[in-house]
């Protein structure tokens, strides 16, 4: 039994269905559940008093656990016969989340970490919680592996309403190439790792990114060739880009942002080997995203 947190998000979902899609038995675990994307199948969802006591699921199957890594002891329910965790990053009581594992007899974490742990900037808040992640893993004496991808594919769904209401796109950080990674060959490299059995990638880091080092005007023309428009970029300029975000999200991940795509602590533009070292073909290209979520541009 494999247990996903973040099991509804861009890349959880993406674990669930590549895990199914191999034959394990999985349990979802999210705040919200409902539909897990990726294993086809509607889930009412179990209080977390009573999940993962009942019948285990065939293979190939997913179930659908309520809990909040927020909340560690919300985990223990879910873990009766799990032998691997996909765990999100970022929880204050991460500490005490990992013992919750260990209790239970889970043996393995492969955790979804980011690119911008070697940023070395400490007061960069993700960079922080990164590190901060990583590190309670490895001290919490489970087996691990983290993945590093780069900024996703999955990005560019902010542009939705924009794309709605017209042909052009505004962008901050137009000038910025990135490798963008489809959160599909993350699932992938993550079911790779959860189910190894010969420890091959005990102890590893695994920086993932895609196949094409693009700019935002790349990725528009590409979205717009894909959906039969001609779309194009509009770069928004930085103190609007500011004061956009700052209307979303707390100014330390404004700033967090600003830290990597205007003053450059991160380069994400390097097109690396480990999708296909770790799955055997290569990575999605950002085409292969687009018509895999075109309809979620139209009306």
């Amino acid at each position: 039994m494999i247990l996903v947190t973040g099991a509804t998000g861009h890349v959880g979902s993406e674990v669930v269905r590549a895990l199914v899609g191999a034959g394990e038995t999985v349990r979802a675990f999210s705040r919200s559940g409902g539909r897990t994307a990726g294993t086809g199948t509607e889930h009412a969802g179990h209080d977390t008093t009573g999940a993962g006591t009942g019948s285990t699921p065939t293979p190939g199957t997913a179930e659908t656990v309520l809990g909040d890594l927020n909340d560690p002891a919300s985990l223990a329910p879910a873990l009766h016969g799990v032998r691997a965790v996909f765990l999100m990053p970022g929880y204050e009581r991460m500490g005490e989340t990992l013992r919750v594992l260990r209790r239970a007899g889970v043996e393995r974490v492969v955790m979804l970490s980011g690119s911008s742990v070697g940023s070395g900037n400490p007061g960069n808040v993700v960079s922080a919680y990164m590190v901060a992640s990583e590190a309670a893993v490895r001290e919490s004496g489970l087996s691990w592996t983290f993945l590093r991808p780069v900024a996703f594919m999955s990005n560019a769904l902010e542009w939705r309403e924009q794309v709605a209401a017209g042909d052009t796109v505004r962008v901050p950080f137009a000038g910025v190439r990135v490798a963008v990674v489809d959160p599909y060959d993350i699932g992938v490299c993550a079911a790779v790792a959860l189910t190894d059995e010969d420890g091959t990638h005990d102890g590893r880091v695994h920086a993932l990114s895609g196949p094409e080092s693009l700019l935002p005007a790349e990725r528009v023309r590409i979205l717009g060739e894909v959906l039969g428009r001609e779309l194009r970029l509009v770069a928004e300029p930085d103190a609007e880009a500011r004061a956009r975000m700052s209307a979303l999200m707390p100014t330390e991940y404004v700033d967090a942002f600003f830290d990597f795509y205007v003053r450059g602590s991160i380069d994400e533009s390097a097109v690396l080997p480990t999708v296909r070292e770790l799955t055997g073909r290569p990575p999605r290209t950002f085409r292969e995203w687009a018509r895999a979520h075109a309809a979620s541009f139209r009306p």
